[in-house]
């Protein structure tokens, strides 16, 4: 029928940028199993997959009362050493009968929850990006639960350099004529509607995953631009509170770097409209500008002294 999922993204709870090594340990949540890293174009490190089994009513625009039963996947994500991601996504299916099944059933189809009883795709699908009833199917809690595992390692000192909230991105993909829809509906929390051409694979997962991750990204800068409160206070206490930008989030903007080229055209429409890189870019100037007049200031100073 569809694909639901949600990513919560944050800051890595540590001083600094932890390293491709830590970066193992940190997301080794399952023994014996594999963390994978990749270096180029920036180093970014995901945990193996953990299951978590669910029997519980699915979220409905209509309220009507749905039963799903299976699995859901769960993965989480360190970028640069410095951003952490907790990633949940389901496959949600007609179920071949109405009654439950045995769970052996369940976990022989990972990732994979059944519904119990008739349901319409829309309204499935209205009713997770929408206002979810409660006791209804929480990906963003799952994900959370294994974020939060991963910032609790000891590994970490805890000691943030800035403190910046979790953004939770909800997403439903489904196969079809291809569209996208981001929509903010608060400070943290966003949906994604995506249609794409061909059968779902996990690719989607990342696209989904790189958007949130830049998202956070954005969200973040434009807040300590905002708390540096450029021209109300002197120029180098706003530099001062513009630091953290330029120590820890500049350079890991680099949107789709991760995403497979048939996806691409996806990111392309939304840098066309909300302008993810547009806003990006007219921020980092900023910064940048900032830091340079304060250095230019510092120098006058300096040379009128002499």
């Amino acid at each position: 029928m569809l694909v639901m999922g949600e990513v919560q993204t944050g800051l890595l709870q540590n001083s600094g940028e932890i390293s491709e090594s830590a970066c193992r340990q940190v997301l080794g949540l399952m023994a014996g199993e594999t963390v994978r890293v990749s270096r180029r174009p920036i180093v970014h490190a995901l945990s193996p997959e953990r299951l978590t089994g669910v029997d519980c009513a699915l979220p409905t625009a209509s309220r009507s009362r749905i039963r799903g039963v299976g699995t859901v996947v769960t993965r989480c994500a360190v970028t640069g050493g410095r951003v952490a991601q907790g990633s949940t996504y389901v496959r949600v299916v007609r179920s071949e009968t109405d009654r439950r099944l045995p769970w052996s059933h369940y976990l022989a189809r990972p990732g994979v929850v059944e519904v119990l009883g008739k349901a319409k795709a829309a309204d499935l699908a209205e009713g997770f990006t929408g206002d979810p009833a409660p006791g209804c199917l929480d990906l963003g809690a799952v994900s959370g639960r294994f974020l939060d595992l991963v910032q609790a390692s000891p590994l970490l000192d805890r000691r943030a350099p800035f403190k910046m909230a979790r953004t939770s991105l909800r997403w439903v993909a489904e196969t079809g004529e291809p569209s996208i829809r981001f929509t903010l509906h608060t400070e943290r929390e966003r949906t994604l509607r995506l249609t794409h051409p061909g059968p779902f694979t996990p690719a989607v997962v990342d696209l989904c995953e790189d958007l949130a991750l830049h998202d956070w990204l954005l969200t973040s800068l434009l807040v300590i631009v905002e708390r540096a409160r450029i021209g109300a206070t002197p120029g180098a206490q706003a530099v001062a509170r513009l630091a953290p930008a330029v120590d820890h989030l500049l350079h890991l903007w680099m949107p789709a770097a991760r995403v497979e080229e048939w996806l691409t055209p996806f990111w392309e429409s939304l840098e066309r409209r909300p302008g993810f890189t547009r806003q990006w870019r007219s921020l980092v100037d900023r910064v940048r500008d900032q830091v340079a007049m304060n250095t230019l200031a510092l120098l006058t100073a300096e040379a009128g002294r002499r």
